[in-house]
């Protein structure tokens, strides 16, 4: 079966060995040699040297290669189109989430798609932007949420809210009882924020350049829970979606005035992908839900 020669085949170019590949395979080393083997022969080139340590690819492997992994992919495709079932009576999606989203809108979006199609397994994830675009491309993910900008070339971005950021005080904070915050006064706070590898402390930071706002940041973190536990202890602020500070009675979301600081949500797919009924009902309830958190 040509699936089968085309598994093994990139099970022993990702391993760099015939042994490796058939122990992750689960099947023994001469029946995947002889599968290869059978594979070259019907192609009339060899795929790989064997003459070294390792296995490498020869010029007409590498070639290959390239083919043999768009051919996987549509074969996994196809096999999802087949067990797709548009009553949404069983089926499976794979999305992933930058970190801010799994603080607000996550537990809304995942609690309206559980309670209306509970026999769909939803595998959620959270990570940077640049991994997800990766997975997205490698077919293994059907769906993104993360922030527009300069998407990959086979990417296809949709726009599903406007996140506004603000300065997150608790409730005991001097300025807790205030409506906004002036940026030149924004200065004068002592700051905890996201750590550098986060998207949005790179906007906030680009947003503070723009504007000669120097921000007091006296600790950092790299996770969200953790800046807003400092937040909730302590007299420094931050600076995060005011939606966040919105789901705790104990914080308090101080507007940023006159320039706010915002970022649009989009919804992110593979050009071309085939696209499951659970992935097509999943991107309209993140329409809704996100519809309603922005009201």
């Amino acid at each position: 079966m040509l699936a089968r020669h085309i598994q093994y085949f990139l099970a022993v170019a990702a391993h760099h060995s015939f042994t490796k590949a058939a122990t992750a395979l689960h099947v023994s080393q001469p029946a995947l040699s002889q599968q290869v083997r059978q594979l070259e022969e019907s192609l009339g080139a060899q795929l790989f040297d064997r003459s070294g340590r390792t296995t490498r690819l020869t010029d007409a492997g590498e070639v290959y290669l390239a083919y043999a992994r768009r051919a996987a992919q549509e074969l996994e495709e196809a096999r999802r189109a087949i067990h797709d079932v548009s009553d949404l009576s069983r089926g499976s999606l794979r999305v992933a989430v930058t970190p801010t989203f799994t603080t607000y809108l996550v537990g809304p979006l995942v609690e309206a798609f559980h309670n209306r199609y509970g026999n769909i397994t939803l595998n959620v994830r959270e990570m940077s932007q640049e991994r997800m675009e990766t997975l997205l491309l490698a077919d293994e993910l059907d769906v993104g949420i993360a922030f527009e900008g300069a998407q990959a070339q086979d990417i296809e971005a949709s726009p599903l809210l406007v996140e506004t950021l603000a300065l997150v005080v608790n409730r005991r904070h001097p300025l807790a009882q205030a409506a906004s915050i002036g940026l030149e006064a924004l200065s004068a706070e002592s700051l905890v924020l996201l750590s550098g590898e986060f998207a949005t402390r790179e906007q906030i930071d680009r947003f503070c350049q723009q504007h000669g706002i120097h921000p007091q940041v006296r600790m950092e973190a790299n996770t969200i829970s953790a800046v807003t536990e400092i937040v909730r202890r302590t007299t420094l602020s931050t600076l995060l979606p005011a939606t966040i500070a919105l789901a705790h009675d104990d914080l308090a979301a101080i507007a940023l005035d006159p320039v706010r600081l915002q970022r649009t949500a989009v919804l992110m797919q593979r050009k071309g992908a085939y696209q499951s009924a659970a992935a097509r009902v999943f991107v309209e309830m993140a329409t809704q839900v996100a519809a309603q958190l922005g009201s």
